[in-house]
């Protein structure tokens, strides 16, 4: 018996109306939904710490949710474990026919290939089948890849650019009046947030790894602070602004003259 097979077997008596756990048993596609987004952002954590072993223990169950889903939909006489293995290979089949078919094939235009895919469903939209679920800045990334991909786009940098500068514009018009509206604010900062994604695609930055990156350096920064606070005896609910930006400002140059350094006392 394969890993593979034991897993699927554990899964099934989980699942067992009877015998089975108590919350496995009762689980549903939606109820499932936000924990393989969690386990989903935890394989990501896992490769950006390159922590090998915490990456196969993540993988590891990101792998019992899909196994879990396929459970679900086998128990429904809707597709198994076997379907989704099949689908998956041969989509990849088909998007490789340079490689499984015959060996003069030129090499295929992927998004060409999946255009084509798309065109040969009864209910079509370029954009139809980018998911919901998807974090914003990676699905604003996505439509505008999916609309470029038509030749809806800029084919320079400039224009990128100002479209960010006049969304600013508008958020700070917005503001500026007498009676400004909570959801105008909203939309106008939406559509800041959709022109700097698309700023980013066009200078090959994905956007969800670069805020992610700029939350990293934020945490560190802070927590700096903090420390430089701590050796000066004052808490955080102590000091006022204007200590703790003193504070960022020390933090923020002693990296650049030592990235690797840390908080050290200061005279």
């Amino acid at each position: 018996m394969s890993q593979l097979q034991r897993l699927q077997i554990i899964t099934q008596q989980l699942r067992d109306p009877i015998k089975g756990c108590e919350w496995d048993r009762v689980q549903t596609f939606e109820s499932l939904k936000s924990y393989t987004l969690e386990e989903t952002y935890e394989v990501l954590d896992a490769i950006e710490r390159q922590d090998m072993h915490e990456l196969k223990n993540e993988l590891g169950d990101l792998l019992f949710h899909i196994i879990f889903y396929a459970d679900l939909a086998k128990e429904q006489n809707a597709f198994d474990f076997d379907d989704i293995c099949q689908t998956v290979a041969d989509k990849l089949v088909h998007r490789h026919p340079h490689l499984f078919g015959n060996s003069n094939t030129e090499k295929p235009n992927w998004e060409q290939l999946k255009q084509t895919e798309r065109n040969n469903r009864a209910q079509y939209s370029l954009l139809d089948d980018i998911p919901n679920a998807f974090p914003a800045l990676i699905k604003a990334d996505k439509i505008q890849k999916r609309c470029a991909s038509v030749g809806f786009d800029w084919t320079e940098l400039q224009p990128v650019l100002d479209k960010v500068k006049e969304e600013l514009n508008e958020v700070e018009q917005e503001l500026n009046k007498n009676n400004c509206e909570q959801q105008k604010i909203e939309e106008e900062l939406g559509d800041l947030f959709f022109a700097t994604v698309n700023l980013a695609r066009h200078l090959k930055i994905k956007s969800e790894l670069c805020l992610q990156q700029a939350n990293v350096k934020f945490t560190r920064r802070f927590k700096q602070v903090e420390s430089f606070l701590q050796q000066k005896n004052i808490t955080l609910t102590q000091a006022t602004l204007e200590e703790m930006e003193a504070a960022w400002q020390s933090v923020k140059q002693l990296e650049q003259i030592n990235p690797n350094s840390e908080v050290t006392q200061h005279d």
